[in-house]
């Protein structure tokens, strides 16, 4: 069967336009052609997270599919744009392509930035610089509020580090993190006499926030560390179950005992 789509779009990312243009089209697909940019924003961020959890398993395989998922989504909002005449596609490009020269003036101009960190720190005046300057915005308001508690804690941690508000090493802040953890024990030992368990969630949070100044200290992505945990017990469950099922039974139905007796086969079978 002959492509429906236009043979002169020859390039990668013509062929996807083309695509996109043919299911918003006259004779395309119903569902596509309802799509709103605020409809595609969630389809857009699941896919983000797809491709995240195909790059923190090393798929190579998935990281292609879902990287084509996610930069369908891109164009596809971006088509819509078009279509409201805001914007297009090289109004993106040309618009990116000038912000990344301006801010790599090491790479294409005359200033000099032999390290990451004083990358970082370029990139962060040229900012403000572009901002105005003159007015102040905190270093921390520009971090996107719906964000995952997790991904949201690690950019405000590395954002208020930048500023020199730190500890001096990591032996510091895990010794934070066992004082952390010594205010949430008393605290859910306290709660058990009361009602409001308040202060408990928040000594738990407390935990997590400093768990993951650690994390940056050590030079660890906590939310590629947690995929990689949660993606683990998943293996080891799922062996579990299937044990389960060949032996005839629920794995709801076993003791703790046996529970723990396949979880530690599956240590060993699954990694």
């Amino acid at each position: 069967m002959a492509s429906p789509l236009n043979p002169s779009r020859s390039t990668s990312i013509a062929r996807l336009e083309s695509l996109i243009e043919t299911l918003r089209g006259e004779n395309g697909c119903p569902w596509d052609k309802k799509q709103t940019p605020d409809t595609m924003a969630r389809y857009l961020v699941e896919e983000v997270y797809e491709l995240v959890d195909a790059i923190v398993s090393k798929d190579a395989a998935a990281v292609c599919e879902e990287a084509g998922d996610v930069l369908f989504q891109l164009l596809f909002i971006a088509n819509l744009y078009r279509e409201s005449g805001r914007f297009c596609l090289k109004d993106v490009v040309d618009y990116n392509v000038d912000k990344m020269i301006r801010r790599h003036p090491h790479v294409f101009g005359d200033v000099s930035a032999k390290t990451p960190e004083q990358v970082s720190e370029n990139w962060d005046t040229i900012k403000l610089k572009e901002r105005g300057g003159a007015e102040r915005h905190s270093v921390l308001g520009s971090i996107p509020q719906g964000l995952p508690a997790l991904l949201r804690a690690a950019m405000v941690s590395e954002r208020a580090a930048k500023t020199g508000f730190d500890w001096d090493d990591i032996s510091e802040v895990m010794a934070k993190a066992m004082e952390e953890w010594g205010e949430f024990a008393a605290e859910i030992n306290h709660s058990r006499f009361e009602s409001d368990s308040g202060r408990a969630t928040m000594e738990f949070g407390d935990i997590l926030f400093t768990m993951v100044n650690v994390a940056r200290f050590a030079g660890i992505h906590p939310e590629s560390a947690l995929i990689l945990s949660i993606q683990k017990f998943e293996k080891r469950f799922a062996y579990m179950e299937a044990k389960s099922i060949e032996a005839g039974q629920d794995i709801a139905s076993l003791s703790f005992q046996e529970m723990h007796i396949l979880w530690d086969e599956a240590k060993d079978k699954v990694g």
